[in-house]
């Protein structure tokens, strides 16, 4: 049920057709990769037959999951309208340009945001003539590469690659903050909180019910944001018929905005800190797998 409205949202846009049904050819070599991987980040054995762990479970949809909706999810540019169309175009930051190479001069004025729109972590923000040059030989590298293939990140490759550009949304030097819903069987579970972004970037992980989930840092517990009952609607809105998406946003001026979505977080290759938390997590991934409604990967 959609908070503040006493009614259930309609059916999810995105399109309903369902995975190949054919168990994709997993080499001895991409299994190798990813185990070695697995091994050197978090010095353990990776369970892939019977994941346990939420960074597990990651391993596991990187090498067995070809649900060929997830590709459009991650695709920066094509996800767009299926958020306007389930959440409205007010919750989409809209694109100024897109294409393979940047023009010579910014198309819109100043501040904004270089993306890829194949990749993760692949972005520049432009406040100055300056940084306009340093945002261009960064993207021409981005371009010409396809994100993921050394990850094994299958949904990644399918994305045409290409480049968008964004209004930058923060305000002077400061970065909005971020907040990434962890949604598991279209149930946010968690709230990734992000911090100082641009300088001293560090994260704190918030329950549902705004219960801190990571352990204690020096920080306080960061403040609810307004729109939270807003986020979680709208991510759980995004997240129905999957058994785990993360989907990225914003609260700006009082309004939520959407990021973009997530698949493969981290690539698996970074802690969930505690490790009882990457346990729990996996766990719920189990349980959404298990439910009927959730397309299942093979």
């Amino acid at each position: 049920m959609i908070p503040g409205t006493g009614s259930q949202p309609p059916p999810s846009p995105v399109p309903a057709f369902a995975p190949p049904g054919v168990r994709p050819t997993v080499t001895l070599a991409a299994v190798l990769r990813v185990r070695i991987a697995y091994l050197w980040r978090h010095r353990r054995g990776l369970r892939l037959r019977e994941p346990r762990r939420f960074t597990e479970w990651i391993q596991h949809r990187k090498l067995h999951d070809r649900d060929r909706r997830l590709p459009v999810l991650i695709d920066k540019v094509a996800v767009k309208a299926l958020v306007a169309a389930a959440l409205g175009p007010e919750w989409v930051i809209p694109t100024l340009w897109q294409g393979r190479v940047l023009p010579d001069r910014p198309p819109a004025p100043l501040p904004l945001v270089v993306k890829a729109r194949h990749g993760c972590g692949q972005v520049a923000f432009v406040r100055t003539p300056a940084e306009w040059v340093a945002a261009r030989s960064r993207a021409a590298s981005w371009s010409d590469g396809r994100y993921g293939r050394w990850l094994d990140e299958w949904a990644y490759a399918q994305v045409p690659r290409g480049l968008l550009i964004e209004p930058y949304v923060g305000r002077a030097d400061t970065l909005p903050i971020d907040y990434k819903l962890f949604v598991f069987g279209g149930r946010v579970a968690f709230v990734q909180v992000h911090l100082d972004r641009a300088t001293a970037h560090r994260w704190i992980v918030m329950d549902r019910d705004w219960c801190r989930a990571s352990p204690p840092t020096r920080d306080p517990d960061p403040a609810r944001p307004a729109t939270l009952d807003r986020l979680i609607a709208g991510a759980e809105r995004l997240g129905r018929g999957y058994e785990f998406l993360r989907i990225d946003c914003y609260e700006v001026a009082g309004q939520p905005l959407f990021g973009e979505v997530t698949v493969y977080p981290g690539s698996g290759l970074l802690p969930v800190v505690p490790g009882s938390l990457d346990r729990h997590m996996g766990t719920l991934w189990r349980q959404a797998r298990d439910r009927p409604d959730p397309p299942r990967s093979p």
